[in-house]
């Protein structure tokens, strides 16, 4: 079959001046040339941030011990990048983005509910990464006795705003060649980083941090899920698009996997050490993660971590940004791919302005947001490997753009399977930011009806008792009850539409 399908945007699939223009439409043949490890590299750079060790404090905030920490974070890491790799077996069947390909299981207009939840997500994600950029500029500008005030965060936010949305707006290919490269910087200095702060590693006290329970292992669990993999999990495919059709899905899933895990792995241990060898220094990372992790460093390796740091979460942010500005197209905004790229990276813009310069604190309100949209997003990740899963041919790309075509306009069992999945979920998660995202109260409905816990509403500070409250077990069953439900209930839905015009389809036993 042709696999030109009508571009949404209306562009022609070229580039001109070393620009990307194309959009959501389907790659063609020839420009899938890249092969599965090639997606180690944007995976590796946009993860190899130090910004990873500052999960050593998250996670033993849990009250968990360093060898509990320790099986949790390689556990929760690895299966959350491994859960993305299957994502993106869809881009390599389908040469086409992320939420474009989710319209095989949601309709090509239901597609647009978890396309509204992704672009929501992909914007908090770039936004949250500009943040800390700009506040670590500041924080290292202090420490060298530099101007810190608000003209070093102004010139901070418009330089770091620019080098995202400049990279994003160029697309795939210059994105690819500059993760390559920021790879090799962003390591390498890690590497140093590692190496200079090794003597603030006290074994004693890091073995003396007392173990924790089963639940608080949990909740720890799914936070290192949804910060690491998961929160990734919505674009996925938009970096294996371009792989060459008779790729393995094993490799593209091993390629993702490692890539995206292997730094992170080493880097959250690392924090685990240093966390668990002084509480002032955890306490300090959770205010200003980046800042206080450059507390610990002399002074002439200041500024080539500051920099080391800034492009490691300016290759995250660019990641992002890129992914949602195609989600943005895929909810039938009809504007060229870079014009798309240029809005998202405005409201990253006024949100890192707003939040360096107004908002007092931004940590709490992130963690409540990310919570809270990772259990839909869970909820769709079940749902999308399972259509993968149920799939044995390559997608119709024509049809991912016509509502009349075999993926239909509305999937009702998707649809329902998401929005019930959602529901359960936020009954089961607790906002532990009450203070700071009063608007998320709402959370944890089912856990005193359920048993699991109780609410406290203490004159000092409300919260929840019991052991299984701050477990955040709703976003694991949106993912297991998104992925069962799918992988039951639309057997027969998955078998019809590869029954339709079977000889237009190629056979994809990869």
């Amino acid at each position: 079959m042709s696999h030109t399908a009508p571009p949404a945007s209306g562009l022609e699939q070229t580039r001109r001046l070393g620009v990307e223009t194309t959009g959501i439409e389907i790659i063609e043949e020839s420009e899938r040339t890249a092969r599965p490890r090639d997606l180690f590299w944007p995976w590796f750079a946009a993860n190899v941030s130090v910004f990873g060790i500052s999960y050593g404090s998250f996670v033993l905030g849990f009250g968990i011990s360093f060898r509990q920490a320790l099986v949790v974070s390689v556990v929760g890491i690895v299966i959350s990048f491994a859960l993305c790799g299957i994502i993106a077996i869809a881009g390599k069947r389908g040469s086409a983005p992320t939420m474009v390909l989710s319209r095989a299981a949601f309709g090509v207009n239901g597609q647009k509910v978890p396309g509204v939840i992704s672009w929501l997500v992909s914007i908090g994600w770039e936004t949250f990464l500009a943040i800390l950029a700009v506040l670590a500029t500041a924080t290292i500008f202090d420490q060298l006795g530099w101007a810190a005030g608000t003209t070093t965060k102004v010139v901070a936010t418009l330089v770091v705003a620019a080098l995202i949305v400049s990279a994003s707006v160029a697309g795939y290919h210059v994105i690819m060649r500059m993760q390559s490269v920021l790879t090799w910087i962003t390591g390498i200095a890690t590497i140093v980083y590692v190496g200079l702060t090794l003597d603030e590693i006290d074994w004693s006290s890091v073995s003396a941090v007392p173990d924790g329970s089963a639940q608080q292992m949990i909740g720890a669990l799914v936070m290192v899920m949804t910060g690491f993999g998961l929160g990734w999990i919505n674009i996925a495919a938009d970096w294996s698009r371009y792989q060459h059709r008779d790729a393995k899905g094993s490799a593209i899933v091993g390629w993702n996997t490692f890539g995206g895990a292997v730094a992170p792995v080493l880097l959250v241990v690392f924090g685990l050490l240093l966390a668990g060898s002084s509480q002032p220094l955890s306490a300090g990372i959770v205010a200003d993660p980046i800042g206080t992790l450059g507390t610990l460093l002399p002074t002439w390796f200041l500024v080539p971590f500051l920099l080391a740091a800034i492009l490691a979460l300016v290759s995250g942010a660019v990641l992002g940004i890129y992914s949602s500005g195609l989600t943005l197209l895929s909810l039938g905004v009809r504007i060229p791919r870079p014009a798309a790229a240029g809005v998202d990276g405005l409201i990253l813009t006024l949100g890192t302005i707003w939040v360096v310069f107004f908002a007092e604190d931004f940590l709490g309100p992130f963690q409540s947001f990310l919570i809270t949209l990772g259990v839909p997003l869970a909820a769709w990740a079940g749902i999308m490997i399972a259509d993968i899963a149920l799939r044995k041919r390559d997608y119709d790309d024509e049809a991912l753009f016509d509502p009349t075509g075999r993926y239909g306009s509305l999937d009702l069992v998707s649809l329902g399977t998401m929005v019930v999945a959602s529901v359960l979920g936020w009954g089961l998660v607790v906002n532990n930011f009450a203070a700071d995202a009063a608007w998320n109260n709402w959370q944890g409905f089912l856990i005193e009806p359920l048993g699991l816990g109780s609410y406290v509403d203490d004159p000092l500070g409300a919260y929840w008792d019991g052991p299984w409250a701050y477990a955040n077990l709703g976003v694991l069953l949106a993912l297991v009850l998104g992925f069962a439900v799918t992988y039951l209930a639309r057997r027969s839905t998955v078998r019809r539409q590869e029954e339709v015009g079977t000889s237009d389809t190629r056979a994809s036993a990869r």
